[in-house]
């Protein structure tokens, strides 16, 4: 077959893809979270005017820094009473990039072709309306440029962002190579004797944690670019102190292509900083029971490191530079506040969105006796002649090796679906790698690349991450793994990981003596003389089977009982056992993530337990290699922890604005829809329950989990819910050319994704087998249809492959038919779904019916005693 011809089929076919994802079946039922509106970064407010466009001299900054009350003092008042490891594992969480600067300034931009518009999100401006719009937790020891007591007084300083500790140093780097990090004054703790010495003498360099400085929201951290020039910048913003110059567009002329994408995406203007991100950017949030009055003015006292961020829209930060009508918006600003898609770099083609884990209490975790981990561990030396794959000693460090090996050992279950499984210590590398650390090293090239069509080329699929590589080549990666026990060791004992319970949060709240049997009076008036204890017989009936680390009989569990070694309790409220996702009925796609099967990116992250789990019964899709499973979650602290389920999609939907799209900074958009209906539309507005603005006070918090659980405990009376592309997307397909006066289109056509389309059937589309099952239709259609048989009864391999070779014929010969070919193809073989989808669930708020049989007394109950825990 001619080239030419393959081309033709491949942009034809990918269109046909785009445009099918949007063409729902009549007894469809819907999909996905909700996500945006307006665009933010489009408003343009102005800064304040600076006396001076000059920065200070050093010495001026120096003295404005020192008599500062904005110091990091407070940060480390959070490290009383913590072990030397545990106080080291706390920085290394809250300020640690590992080198993921570069990634988010200029890999994801290249690689994912999606732009992040960081001063949209960061400006100083707009601290105070931070956590509003993008959920974000304010850093207290930085300020507003010109605010009483900040050190800097105008934005021409700060090139816009907020004044945080250490930008004193910082801000006399950015266009200047040299500068120092403070990740290289790390304060190390020692190593634990048992090591080799080879490890205890040979730590990677802590300059390579790249702390940087803050940008004013926590876990978000900045660092100079020496590659900045201040005339470039001042031509394109006219000052230093705005970003605001990026909101135009590349031209002014809406016929030309670049009139849709802004100056934010012309690569030879350099930013002033460049941008990275610590695992506190998503886990820090508010203490739940020591909330501040206003959430964006907290004190340090008011947050903790490890119970989740429960208000982020991480998925809309990382998106926030494309237009809302761009397909890259449309499919991945689509998680509810609170969860994040976690493949959407490393994409699978399922919708992934999941909450941000509570890490509290660890030390009671469930962990898994007798797995087999085939993993790298500590070692002194390597075998002779051993291959570096399998053993490695680092150049220079004397008795600092590792090897890796097949053995026996106790490990957590990490992740939804538990694929993180070689030990807490790998799953805690592997954030590093999801945020961007050592990308170019050692694993952006072992993504998929969506626009690679050509199944014989580089980044068509996923490769596995080796992580004998990485650490090889990545300096940023021996210096977090060197220290992996440090923060472990902060999950374990700190503080701000412990549970907070409600009796707790109330007696901070009312500033006096509160007690359980305060606790059990006041719920026991709301919910019924009785309702604790009643509802203690409940959970054990209907909950603890699941839901409790405890071992049955559960009527001799005394759920509230304290371990005398930890001083938490002993139960964890959760077993974390894999249940198959069709036991529990919950919306699938989560649990059929597939970066950690074989051959996939994540492979080596996963034991061989994972590996050789039991294949679900009763999936539709794809589903082998340790997919379909969810585990069973912790209930600790739930009065502080809702909405609920894995995608936070039962109960309330939740905002920052009170969801008025005329506010071009909310981001909420309704996922409410009527399932009565061909394809799942919208709600009428008028029927769209409210959505609820954030509130993270011990009585909002209360309040939301009332009524989640009430959503919860009541299946048949939810609303269903499903995120839908809430713009039209316009897809211009074909070359053009600029002849210097105009821009012409050679040849192709245009596709319109039409608003109300359901959004996660574009993300869990596979298009590209999509696509050479396509050719192999036209060229060897024997071929297809054996291949077809391995997946569906033989008839219908025989019939859908008739269909393929119809679609093709068709859309070559009248293009503009494709919506209309596919849509009836799709009604005349079902099949055609099922195998080019990922997943085919639609609703996101389905399932987990269990208690839905209980009285109202009994489902009041149960809400009074789960607030208990």
């Amino acid at each position: 077959m001619k080239a030419s011809t393959w081309l033709v089929f491949f942009s034809i076919a990918t269109v046909v893809a785009l445009a099918w994802l949007t063409q729902q079946p009549d007894d469809a039922r819907a999909t996905l979270p909700p996500a945006p509106v307006a665009e933010t970064a489009a408003v343009s407010t102005p800064l304040p005017d600076p006396a001076s466009a000059a920065m200070p001299d050093a010495a001026t900054l120096a003295m404005l820094d020192a008599a500062s009350p904005y110091d990091d003092a407070g940060f480390h008042e959070g490290e009383a009473g913590l072990s030397p490891s545990a106080r080291a594992g706390r920085e290394i969480w809250f300020k640690a990039t590992a080198g993921n600067a570069r990634f988010h300034t200029y890999t994801f931009q290249q690689r994912i072709t999606a732009l992040i518009d960081w001063y949209g999100v960061l400006r100083g401006d707009k601290r105070d309306n931070r956590f509003k719009t993008w959920g974000l937790i304010n850093d207290p020891g930085c300020c507003m440029p010109g605010s009483d007591g900040c050190p800097a007084k105008s934005y021409e300083e700060t090139y816009g962002f907020d004044w945080c500790p250490g930008d004193t140093e910082l801000l006399k780097f950015v266009g200047k190579p040299g500068y120092r990090d403070p990740g290289c004054d790390f304060k190390d703790a020692s190593v634990d004797a048992n090591n080799p010495e080879g490890h205890r003498k040979g730590r990677e360099d802590s300059c390579n944690l790249a702390f940087g400085t803050s940008t004013g929201a926590l876990g978000f951290r900045k660092f100079p670019n020496p590659r900045f020039d201040a005339a470039a910048w001042k031509q394109v913003n006219g000052r230093l102190g705005t970003w605001e110059g990026y909101n135009r567009k590349l031209s002014s002329d809406p016929a030309r292509a670049d009139f849709k994408v802004r100056k934010l995406a012309d690569a030879s203007i350099e930013p002033p900083f460049l941008i990275g991100t610590a695992c506190a950017s998503c886990h820090v949030a508010f203490n739940p029971a020591k909330p501040p009055l206003d959430p964006e003015h907290p004190k340090w006292e008011n947050l903790s490191g490890l119970v989740g961020n429960q208000y982020i829209r991480v998925s809309e930060v990382l998106i926030s530079g494309m237009p809302h009508d761009d397909l890259l918006w449309q499919i991945f600003s689509h998680a509810r506040p609170g969860t994040s898609d976690t493949s959407a770099i490393p994409n699978d083609q399922v919708n992934n969105a999941g909450t941000i884990n509570a890490l509290i209490n660890t030390v009671q975790r469930p962990t898994f006796v007798g797995e087999k981990v085939n993993r790298w561990r500590k070692a002194a030396a390597c075998p002779t002649g051993a291959k570096e794959s399998t053993c490695w000693c680092e150049p220079g460090k004397p008795g600092k090796c590792w090897e890796k090996s097949l053995k026996t050992e106790t490990v957590h279950h990490i992740l939804k679906g538990g694929g993180d499984s070689i030990g807490a210590l790998g799953a805690i590398q592997r954030v590093y790698f999801n945020i961007g650390s050592c990308s170019e090293q050692c694993w952006v090239n072992h993504l998929t690349d969506l626009r690679q069509l050509d199944p014989q080329a580089r980044n068509f699929g996923q490769t596995p991450f080796d992580i004998g590589q990485c650490r090889r080549d990545c300096p940023n990666f021996r210096a977090i793994e060197d220290r992996l026990p440090n923060l472990l060791d902060f999950f374990l004992t700190a503080p701000e990981g412990q549970a907070k319970d409600l009796v707790e949060a109330r007696a901070n709240q009312k500033q006096t003596a509160y007690v359980q049997t305060d606790l059990v009076r006041d719920l026991e008036h709301n919910f019924g003389k009785g309702a604790v204890s009643r509802g203690q017989q409940v959970f054990v009936a209907n909950c603890a089977r699941c839901h409790s680390s405890g071992k049955p009989p559960f009527e001799a569990v005394d759920f509230r009982a304290i371990d005398s070694k930890s001083g938490l309790r002993a139960d964890w409220l959760g077993n974390d056992v894999p249940t198959p996702v069709t036991e529990i009925g919950t919306y699938r796609c989560r649990s059929l993530h597939s970066n950690h099967l074989r051959g996939h990116v994540w492979e080596q992250f996963a034991d061989e337990d994972y590996h050789a789990r039991k294949t679900v019964s009763g999936i539709l899709e794809p589903h082998d290699g340790g997919r379909g499973y969810y585990r069973n979650v912790s209930l600790l602290n739930l009065w502080a922890h809702a909405p609920f389920l894995h995608n936070n999609a039962v109960g309330p939907e939740l905002c920052g604005w009170g969801g008025d799209k005329a506010n071009p900074y909310e981001l909420y958009r309704s996922s409410y829809v009527d399932t009565s209906q061909p394809g799942n539309p919208p709600l009428p507005k008028d029927k769209q329950p409210a959505c609820w603005k954030y509130d993270p006070s011990v009585d909002g918090r209360f309040k939301l989990y009332v009524t989640s659980m009430q959503d919860l405990l009541n299946p048949s009376k939810r609303i269903p819910k499903a995120t839908k592309v809430d713009e039209d997307i316009v897809l211009d397909i074909g070359p053009r050319i600029f002849d210097g006066q105009e821009e012409k289109r050679l040849v192709g056509f245009t596709v319109r994704v039409p608003a109300g389309a359901t959004a996660g059937n574009v993300g869990n589309f596979r298009h590209k087998d999509f696509i050479v099952d396509l050719v192999r239709a036209k060229l060897k259609p024997a071929e297809l249809e054996v291949r077809l048989a391995t997946v569906l009864p033989a008839a219908e391999a025989k019939q859908l492959t008739a269909e393929m070779q119809a679609i093709g014929k068709a859309i070559v010969s009248d293009p503009n038919r494709l919506v209309d070919v596919v849509k009836e193809a799709r009604a005349r073989t079902p099949a055609l779904w099922q195998v080019y989808a990922s997943c085919s669930a639609e609703i996101e708020n389905d399932g987990h019916r269990f208690g839905e049989d209980l009285s109202d007394a009994d489902k009041n109950a149960l809400i009074a005693f789960l607030a208990t825990l």
